[in-house]
């Protein structure tokens, strides 16, 4: 199989989808490897990284997808490259299709196979390739709001973890998955007054454990949010619901109830955004915007900040499934994985993901009626 590695063209993206050690992996399996011109500069990886490891360097994103059985991203396709898709062509990358009808279309106009890193998902629920982006985002999530609480910056001057006689900032995280936990990590490794909500009493009991009672654990409801809110000099949104749009947790309501100068970081706006008052996705050029007195920060690529950390975090989980794919032909490898068949949101010009489907209204076909999966697997 060819596998072509387009460079991000995302404002400030500087993560790639694969590095020299996974070249070298494919070119050692048999496969051949196209990247196009310093598409890891950004990460600290160069051209001679790639050739050293029996990569071909491409000049341009065309030539990487004219050439490629297989595209490998790090984000979702912008639209300059909709046009260089081929029917059939397998794309492997983070696609989050609910909140973008136009990329959905275009795949399905070009027979897509479209592979989201973000609904792989094991027996046990969990999100391998997601996983690691949610740890980077969630531990980002603190440092930007404690650098945005800074008076210059237009916040309220606030120190994250106060000092003695001094008390710290109350932060509060929607949101007990991986994003929230390692975001409470942060915030209470610097000293903050941390709650989470969940709605998942189980959750709640596991973090309450972990923390120590160091972080106080709340329910997740309309009621216990708005209070949180209300108080909040730091609030983070962590809701994450797999392939689906995140659900608006955070009314206008509660944000005109913050203080000024305090700060939000929707970390789940990739996904639509859990907060009613964040209607734009900003980039890392121009991060945020303030709205009611409270500062918004809704940038949907934040590991891209942290780009070598984050290129070499992905890569480490996206390479076993990407081989398996080319090794295999996505048709067997999809037939012999279920975690690899709930990665399948479009196929053959159809959404084959129920939650990316309800999202954008659009007609939903069981993967089962257009490809051979796994015994077991439920759409």
């Amino acid at each position: 199989m060819i596998i072509g590695v387009p460079k991000e063209i995302k404002p400030n993206e500087n993560r790639v989808a694969i590095t020299p050690a996974g070249v070298e992996a494919m070119v050692k399996a048999g496969h051949k490897v196209v990247i196009e011109n310093n598409a890891g500069v950004g990460s600290g990886i160069t051209n001679e990284d790639y050739t050293r490891a029996g990569a071909e360097i491409l000049a341009t994103p065309a030539e990487v997808f004219s050439a490629a059985d297989m595209i490998m991203k790090v984000k979702e396709p912008l639209p300059p490259e909709y046009n260089l898709f081929k029917e059939g062509q397998v794309l492997f990358t983070y696609l989050h299709l609910a909140p973008e009808p136009e990329l959905t279309q275009a795949l399905l106009k070009k027979k897509v196979v479209g592979i989201a890193y973000e609904t792989i998902q094991l027996p046990n629920g969990a999100l391998p390739l997601l996983s690691p982006m949610s740890e980077v985002a969630g531990r980002m999530s603190i440092q930007i709001g404690a650098q945005f609480l800074e008076k210059h910056y237009g916040g309220q001057g606030i120190l994250l973890g106060g000092v003695p006689g001094v008390p710290p900032a109350k932060v509060v995280i929607i949101g007990g998955g991986i994003v929230g936990t390692n975001a409470a990590k942060m915030a209470v490794g610097m000293g903050a007054d941390v709650t989470i909500l969940d709605l998942n009493a189980s959750r709640l009991r596991y973090l309450d454990d972990i923390f120590g009672g160091r972080v106080k654990t709340v329910m997740s409801n309309s009621y216990n949010i708005a209070a949180a809110v209300k108080e909040a000099d730091l609030l983070v949104g962590c809701v994450l619901i797999p392939g689906a749009r995140a659900p608006k947790l955070v009314t206008e309501e509660m944000v005109k109830t913050m203080k000024p100068g305090s700060v939000i970081v929707d970390v789940a706006i990739d996904q639509g955004g859990s907060i009613e008052t964040i209607d734009r996705v900003t980039t890392h050029a121009e991060p945020t915007f303030v709205k009611y007195g409270v500062i918004h920060y809704s940038v949907a690529n934040m590991p891209g900040a942290v780009a070598r950390t984050s290129t070499f975090a992905l890569t480490n989980v996206t390479l076993p499934y990407a081989l398996k794919l080319a090794n295999k032909g996505y048709q067997q490898a999809i037939k012999e994985d279920l975690a690899l068949a709930k990665g399948v949101n479009v196929i053959d010009g159809k959404v084959t993901y129920k939650s990316v489907a309800e999202g954008l209204g659009l007609p939903y076909t069981p993967l089962n009626q257009v490809i051979e999966v796994p015994v077991g697997f439920q759409g």
